[in-house]
């Protein structure tokens, strides 16, 4: 059976995410020992204006991720997004997992200043939200139904938009992911989670290299204290992307 890693990998004017990409790839064959095939090029047809707090609103071509099921030359597949940093083997747990289908049931600021309670719902219900950053899925029947829904999710995003209550116009693939399994699983919120949170990083604090898989985190409490965090040899989402690409840029 072959094992590897598919990462979406659409620029836009601001973010550079093919660059991401490539980045990661290295970090990926470091670390898991796997191949990376980057799903690059001309976007697909349509694509979403999205709003990031550190390089305003852009172009988001981010509507076919879907697509992985049929775009893989694996048996087995981590979806990764090109912003997420792999600095450990700690994604090896999973691909060892009896599961045809896994992903993160919930985030967290690795600051500890935010709750995360609003991102990892959605909806005027607070429906529970699956994160599509790391998804791993193996070629099954079960796979192809959880992605064939989230296409026709995205086809009729207006329609299921008001179906859960979701306020937010902009179409998410977490928000179809989450959708998706709910559908899988016959309305039950019964899945097979990723069995630890998504440790994630938002763009307010600073996010700076200081060596190989070694990262600083500078950000300010609550009562206007400085203070920093170093992650060593852990995973994370880094959400901010200006300051991912300045470090993809300039790696040390």
């Amino acid at each position: 059976m072959t094992t590897g890693v598919l990462i979406f990998a659409y620029n836009n004017d601001r973010i550079d995410y093919l660059s991401m990409a490539r980045w990661s790839a290295k970090n990926i064959k470091r670390h898991l020992g796997l191949p990376t095939h980057i799903v690059a090029g001309d976007p697909p047809a349509g694509n979403n204006r999205r709003h990031f707090t550190d390089v305003g609103t852009v172009d988001w071509h981010n509507l076919n991720r879907m697509d992985a099921y049929s775009l893989t030359p694996f048996d087995q597949t981590l979806v990764l997004d090109a912003d997420y940093v792999v600095a450990s083997n700690q994604l090896k747990t999973i691909l060892d997992c009896n599961q045809n289908f896994m992903c993160h049931r919930t985030a967290y600021d690795v600051t500890g200043l935010q709750t995360f309670d609003d991102l990892n719902v959605f909806g005027q219900y607070r429906f529970p939200m699956w994160w599509a950053t790391v998804m791993m899925f193996r070629r099954s029947r079960q796979a192809q139904l959880i992605f064939d829904s989230m296409s026709m999710i995205r086809d009729n995003w207006t329609h299921y938009r008001n179906l859960y209550s979701n306020n937010v116009a902009t179409y998410r693939n977490d928000h179809a992911l989450s959708i998706a399994l709910n559908i899988e699983n016959g309305h039950t919120l019964t899945t097979t989670d990723i069995p630890w949170c998504l440790a994630s990083l938002t763009p307010e604090h600073q996010l700076t290299q200081l060596g190989e898989d070694h990262y600083r985190v500078d950000f300010v409490t609550a009562d206007k204290r400085s203070r920093w965090i170093e992650l060593n040899s852990q995973d994370f989402h880094a959400m901010g992307k200006q300051q991912l690409g300045d470090i993809v840029a300039n790696p040390c």
